[in-house]
């Protein structure tokens, strides 16, 4: 026996079913009224985010700028900051407690990592403003720095921590960043949180 085809969903029959049996159920429905804008006020306008080109960064010197180990000024007192085993820590006015503790605790995705280990502080430097750029750019929010924890630098102390340290503290598109929890790097490695 040959068995009986249901009907085309696509038929005539079935779309003046379904139109009629739509319009009998809003057959009630009354349109909004429009409400004029108020007298003197113009109607918003989206707003729009304004975004710092990448060369509004004139000078790579001045916001990152290289440390000489026998400094004595803002570099000599990161230094002992970030002197062998410390642990890093900063954040901008602004980011909340809840959010430092959040990254301290490792709670956001890391999105990408950068290791500057085996650089000298010219390459670390331009591979870390090239790094922030790209991860602005491609709109990641928080990434990994590895700088590693400087136990071969002998009596000079961690070179790239302190560096990093500074660069970091002073490039305006970093919002906070703290040290990484010991299965990351611990503070070999820093979580960065950038602006958004």
């Amino acid at each position: 026996m040959a068995k009986k085809r249901p009907s085309d969903p696509g038929s005539p029959q079935d779309m003046s079913a379904d139109a009629s049996a739509f319009r009998a159920a809003v057959r009630d429905v009354k349109p909004l009224v429009q409400l004029p804008t108020a007298a003197g006020l113009a109607p918003l306008k989206p707003r729009v985010r304004a975004r710092r080109p990448r060369d509004a960064v004139e000078n790579l010197d001045a916001v990152m700028p290289l440390i000489a180990t026998s400094d004595s000024g803002e570099a000599a007192n990161l230094e002992e900051a970030a002197a062998g085993s410390a642990a890093l820590s900063f954040h901008r006015a602004g980011v909340r407690i809840q959010v430092m503790r959040r990254l301290r605790r490792g709670l956001y995705p890391i999105e990408d990592e950068l290791d500057l280990h085996g650089l000298n502080q010219a390459a670390a430097r331009d591979r870390l403003a090239d790094f922030i750029a790209g991860s602005r750019a491609s709109g990641r929010r928080c990434v990994r720095i590895i700088h590693g924890k400087g136990s071969r630098s002998g009596a000079r102390g961690p070179v790239l921590k302190t560096a990093v340290n500074l660069w970091l503290r002073r490039h305006m598109d970093i919002m906070a960043f703290t040290s990484a929890r010991a299965i990351d790097g611990g503070t070999g490695a820093v979580y960065v949180l950038l602006r958004a």
